[in-house]
């Protein structure tokens, strides 16, 4: 994310910047890069067979940015293969092979499948419910299993904007217990200049990996002892998420939210009640219990996964009336989720993460002025961070035809409508994401594009008639009846770990003034000039500048090369001539040298910079 004026894409040097801006879209924004991806990976599967005999054909679906097929095969693949394997994949496509599209019965289909000994296409062909089942050939001497969609011929097929990319290891049907395969991931597009731009850019994001820039920072560590997806942050990284935190709270202080703090385990009970215990058990950590009985009968305590209902719970400690209502919990309300350990990634991936979590209670005429309240606080906050510039917001409604959410249609329908009444009323760019719902209710989610044309959501608003209704939440209507409230699920940055993931990368480590850990540092020429350097780092500190001092005692240059490779943002060179003048020479990540400036004005310059989210 960027804070900056000048964005970190347009901060690199002329040799970085593609000449013009090359589109890349994903596999499911086009219908010719589906057909292009889907048709190469038979083309590699074809080229891993006839390299390999005793490999073994598995699935090989198309992803957003190309493709994979997992492969059974006796020895491992290695770099120096997949080369090979390319290179075959060159031969094949030159042949220009025709794509020849065949129905078959079920029968014919388990028939040819046994005689060629595939044993993984059996079960395959067992789950495909359709008939008649389609098989693909390239040419007469290859053919797999598959829906389609293909080209009519190979030769439509550019080897130059076609590369095999790495390999991995995976389960049979994402399943531990099973066999042990070999995925083989690559991509390919309609142009070499396509597939440059998406090599530039993986290079680019390689030197963004938050994970590397976080270590370089010294922001957050992952500890083997502690254990994987369990981030621990170092003074600088806890400085970093305060800042954003106090960001927020002091936002939602203004819009009259009241900050509650809950447990960190509550009783199976609870997630029973709410749904989650039977939604996303899997997902919990496991159950503690006080003895054999009580874990039997699933008595006992577990670590939460969620605030939602220990919010409820304070909103139920006594009758409401709808005098009281909106009412406004919030919390930044740390959650732990078992993720499986090949689906952990740094800090946007996580066991434990933070919520910038609140429930706001309403009666059901407050729904539509409340949500646009909400939407509000979550546009004022991706201005903030400069990602307003690009962005798009999802409906993320149910999929009628899945079992997986809870509730009656008249509740969903009123939910749903609501939130697209909102975003109508706002004129907001949007779309539908069916069967992207939360199980107890349907949501607008904020998607964001980085500078790298990577999709984030972070923001989200969840519209929820389900919950009150589960744990019978009730307010005093005017006329003196029980009415139900309507729930509003809210939270702007998502989770503070993958926020600050996804800002290092964005920022590629350079932290806008109001968000670097340290906004400044005083560099004295010589020891003569320290005491002056450490008497203006404290009116800095004093004025809430997070500023120091180098008493490292190196040269001038090294000293330079040292705060630049720790992305401060504000230089402050002292020699003989500042310290005589009560003066500074100011440096800036953001705009270069600045020249000599009086010290009242620098520190007054900081302070209105800061103060207005921008740059010096």
């Amino acid at each position: 994310m960027d804070q900056q004026p000048m964005s970190p894409s347009e901060q690199f040097s002329p040799s970085q910047q593609p000449e013009k801006k090359i589109y890349l879209p994903r596999t499911s924004e086009s219908e010719n890069l589906k057909k292009i991806r889907h048709t190469t990976s038979h083309v590699m599967a074809m080229a891993v067979q006839k390299l390999f005999p005793k490999a073994q054909v598995t699935i090989g679906p198309w992803i957003e940015n190309g493709f994979y097929y997992d492969f059974d095969n006796p020895e491992p693949f290695t770099d120096k293969d997949l080369k090979a394997i390319k290179k075959e994949m060159d031969k094949i496509i030159n042949r220009k092979l025709p794509v020849i599209r065949e129905e078959v019965s079920r029968e014919e289909a388990e028939r040819r499948i046994k005689e060629i000994n595939e044993p993984y296409k059996l079960e395959i062909l067992a789950d495909i419910k359709e008939e008649p089942i389609t098989i693909y050939h390239l040419g007469n001497e290859w053919w797999d299993l598959c829906a389609g969609p293909h080209l009519e011929n190979t030769k439509e097929l550019n080897p130059k904007a076609i590369e095999l990319e790495s390999v991995a290891g995976a389960y049979w049907r994402g399943d531990e217990t099973k066999a042990q395969l070999q995925r083989i991931y690559g991509t390919a597009w309609e142009n070499p200049e396509q597939l440059a731009e998406y090599k530039r850019r993986k290079e680019e994001a390689l030197r963004r990996d938050h994970r590397k820039l976080g270590k370089e920072l010294g922001l957050f560590i992952f500890s083997d002892l502690v254990g994987p997806g369990l981030p621990l942050w170092t003074p600088k990284g806890t400085l970093l998420r305060s800042l954003l935190e106090d960001f927020l709270k002091q936002e939602q202080i203004k819009r009259g939210y009241q900050p509650v703090v809950t447990p960190h385990i509550g009783r199976v009970d609870l997630f029973k009640t709410s749904g989650h215990w039977q939604k996303y058990k899997e997902d919990l950590f496991p159950m503690m219990a006080e003895n054999e009985d009580a874990a039997a009968h699933e008595q006992g305590f577990v670590l939460k996964a969620m605030n939602c209902p220990f919010h409820i719970q304070i909103y139920k400690s006594e009758l409401r009336s709808y005098r009281e209502l909106p009412i406004r919990l919030a919390e930044f309300g740390t959650v732990y989720r078992f993720e499986q350990s090949g689906e952990l990634g740094g800090l946007t991936r996580v066991r434990g993460f933070t919520q910038d979590d609140a429930h706001i209670f309403v009666t059901p005429e407050q729904l539509d002025s409340e949500f646009l309240n909400v939407v509000d606080l979550i546009l004022s906050v991706i201005k903030t961070l400069k990602l307003d510039q690009n962005f798009k917001a999802r409906l993320s409604f149910r999929d009628p035809a899945s079992d997986k959410y809870i509730g009656s249609d008249e509740a969903w329908d009123k939910a749903e409508s609501a939130i697209r009444r909102a975003v109508e009323s706002l004129g907001m760019d949007h779309f539908e994401g069916i069967g992207e719902a939360a199980f107890y209710g349907p949501k607008l989610d904020f998607i964001v594009r980085d500078a790298l044309e990577r999709e984030w959501q972070l923001g989200t608003v969840q519209v929820d008639y389900n919950l009150p209704e589960r744990f019978d939440l009730e307010y005093v209507a005017e006329d003196g009846s029980r009415k139900r409230p309507v729930m509003i699920h809210r939270a702007p940055f998502g989770s503070l770990e993958r926020l600050i993931g996804i800002l290092i990368e964005e920022y590629a480590g350079d932290f806008p003034l109001w968000l670097a850990p340290v906004q400044a540092r005083l560099l004295p020429v010589s020891e003569v000039q320290l005491d002056f350097a450490k008497e203006v780092a404290a009116k800095m500190r004093a004025l809430g500048i997070r500023a120091e001092v180098d008493t490292s005692g190196d040269r001038l240059g090294k000293l330079i090369r040292n705060a630049e490779k720790e992305k401060i943002p504000i230089m402050a060179v002292i020699g003989a001539k500042e310290v005589e003048t009560n003066s500074l020479s100011i440096r800036t990540r953001a705009n270069g040298e600045l020249g000599t400036m009086p010290v009242d004005e620098v520190l007054d310059k900081i302070k209105e910079a800061i103060a207005n989210f921008e740059n010096f």
